[in-house]
């Protein structure tokens, strides 16, 4: 989805600037997705929900690298996709091996 179409910005909270300057500055500009337990440390510039939805909350709010905020929002976008019916039959079974 693209911002222009989008309506996320206009539900963000009147003091997101702020809020999303607090959370860089408290991890230090670093990215909090874990890999395998560990921080991934690289710069970050982009705050992220951690969970879906408007939760704005402190506690739902972490720094994330552009790298990773692509990946996750690429997998919340297609788990939220509804799947595509087959165009495939099912084999018919053979009418010798009755």
């Amino acid at each position: 989805m693209s911002w222009e179409t989008s309506d996320r910005r206009a539900r963000l909270p009147r003091d997101w600037p702020v809020r999303r300057q607090r959370v860089l500055r408290a991890a230090s500009y670093r990215c909090q997705i874990k890999a395998h337990g560990i921080p991934c440390g690289e710069p970050a510039a982009e705050v992220d929900h951690i969970e879906r939805g408007d939760d704005h909350s402190y506690e739902n709010l972490q720094a994330i690298c552009r790298w990773h905020h692509a990946r996750k929002t690429a997998a919340e976008a297609a788990a939220a996709r509804k799947p595509r019916p087959t165009q495939r039959r099912e084999p018919e079974r053979h009418p010798g091996l009755a």
